[in-house]
């Protein structure tokens, strides 16, 4: 994400055989695990994990993810926030803001920051996150010099602990925020950061707190959020203490179902694999760095949630599932296209330019397997769910509350990306030079979010979506705009 202190810190390359040497002699920094052990009463454990949370879905609902990209990832998101709250659509009989429609945020890395702040402030986010983040100066709290003693803090496992931007975060977004102010009203938040031991996504939610027997309730949200922007080299990681043994809930029953099951998503698998060894306490700390790293696109949060449901219809509720008509994914991807001039020549990359690349490339690949699969992952819900539907007896639909005249083939999912490149070349460049970093100029913060409110509008995803809408039933600017030719988007139905 703060791609602007690992390149200074990388010049310092041929600094680096010099400063191991003296390594020893600096103070390494750690960061004490903060969690708490899960309550040993069961249905207190259950209100702790967010199972009583309220459902109150209607037949349009709307999923968002924001990429990595430090604060232009964050102001992007916040200009697509802003484009979603100008779409007044009409469902269900009522006129409303497409933003009330918004059931699902996920978030990593820079995207984490807004992800969280607007679970729980909700429309207040639109009103305030630009003043209290965006324009103030975050980098404030961290060590950011390029200096012998941070060399060594790079080398011994990372320039800044994990005290000080939390700290910084509560003071100036959160206010100190536990996760209990997101486990029980809409939007349903995922935070996602890496496990680097197991190489997996770590999702902040019930989920894996669960299988490490660990309270998510009082987990502070700062930690999360910075836990998904940890850097390696500029932030060492942190870290979550495992609780084995007695714990009050026991594993889902779908992990030792995928661990028997040859033929199992690799991303499901490899989740169910750190789950087992997190609950059978072969991990004792579980490490953590930038969500980025497996997944900069936050998918993994909303595709383990299917992918792990052992219902047709989860994440929903089966009365939510048979409400609903039209589903809008929105992925809101601030992530950095090619850049450099080595292309050019014969020569090179070389030194920082080549590690940049190489970065680079691995983050992107693995964002655009994590939306394929996420986009095949819908594809194959669609279809369960028409199934489940389409079998249900008079007496369930009933029980569900399904309205006359209710057709159980009428869903449609959207897909989509918003991204720079859907704005041209010439301002897709000038975005892309933006760096990747916490604190940036207020005219490159104000650049970022217009420019994911008319990234927004040039969605084919978007227009499609609002398309399948009764008509009349909506009221945007973008509503009027010429359908775009976009060919890297696609409607999935």
């Amino acid at each position: 994400m703060a791609g602007g202190w690992v390149q200074r810190l990388l010049r310092a390359g041929r600094a680096f055989a010099g400063a191991a040497l003296l390594a020893g002699c600096t103070q390494v920094l750690h960061n004490e695990p903060v969690n708490l052990p899960l309550a040993a009463n069961i249905k207190q454990a259950d209100l702790e994990l967010g199972r009583n949370a309220a459902s109150d879905y209607d037949d349009t609902v709307v999923a968002l993810s924001f990429s990595g990209g430090g604060s232009r990832a964050a102001a992007f998101s916040l200009g697509v926030l802003e484009g979603l709250d100008q779409t007044r659509v009409r469902t269900a009989g009522a006129t409303a803001s497409l933003l009330d429609h918004v059931d699902f945020v996920s978030g990593v890395s820079g995207g984490s920051i807004l992800a969280a702040y607007y679970g729980i402030k909700k429309r207040q986010a639109l009103v305030d996150f630009k003043e209290r983040f965006l324009l103030r100066n975050p980098e404030e709290a961290l060590q950011t010099r390029l200096g012998l003693s941070n060399i060594l803090r790079g080398l011994q496992g990372g320039v800044n602990d994990t005290t000080e931007f939390p700290r910084w975060l509560d003071t100036h977004l959160y206010e100190g925020a536990r996760f209990n102010s997101l486990l029980t009203s809409r939007p349903r938040v995922w935070i996602n950061a890496s496990d680097i031991y197991s190489r997996t996504p770590f999702v902040f939610g019930p989920t894996a707190f669960g299988a490490l027997c660990s309270d998510l309730a009082s987990y502070p949200v700062s930690l999360a959020v910075a836990a998904s922007a940890a850097v390696p080299v500029v932030f060492t990681p942190v870290v979550i203490e495992n609780f084995p043994g007695a714990c009050p809930i026991p594993l889902p029953e779908w992990i030792a179902r995928v661990r028997n099951n040859q033929d199992a998503p690799p991303l499901l698998k490899i989740y169910a694999d750190a789950l087992q060894r997190y609950h059978d306490g072969s991990i004792k700390y579980v490490k953590l760095l930038d969500g980025g790293l497996v997944d900069n696109y936050g998918l993994a949060g909303l595709t383990l949630a299917r992918l792990a449901s052992t219902t047709p219809y989860g994440p929903l509720g089966p009365a939510e599932a048979v409400k609903l008509r039209r589903l809008l994914v929105l992925v809101v991807d601030a992530g950095r296209g090619p850049s450099g001039e080595w292309a050019q020549t014969v020569a090179g990359p070389a030194g920082v330019q080549l590690i940049t690349a190489a970065s680079d490339t691995a983050t992107e690949s693995g964002a655009v397997g994590s939306y394929s699969a996420f986009q095949d992952t819908m594809d194959e819900w669609k279809k369960t769910l028409i199934n489940w539907r389409c079998r249900l007896s008079a007496a369930d639909r009933a029980k569900f509350h399904a309205p006359p005249g209710w057709n159980c083939r009428d869903i449609e999912f959207f897909m989509g990306r918003v991204a720079f490149e859907q704005l041209g070349p010439e301002r897709a460049a000038a975005l892309n030079a933006v760096e990747t970093r916490f604190t940036l100029p207020p005219d490159q913060i104000d650049m970022v979010i217009t420019a994911g409110q008319d990234a927004l509008n040039t969605s084919n995803a978007f227009h499609a979506f609002l398309k399948s809408l009764p008509r009349a039933a909506t009221s945007t600017p973008a509503a009027a705009m010429p359908l775009p030719a976009a060919a890297h988007e696609a409607q999935a139905q």
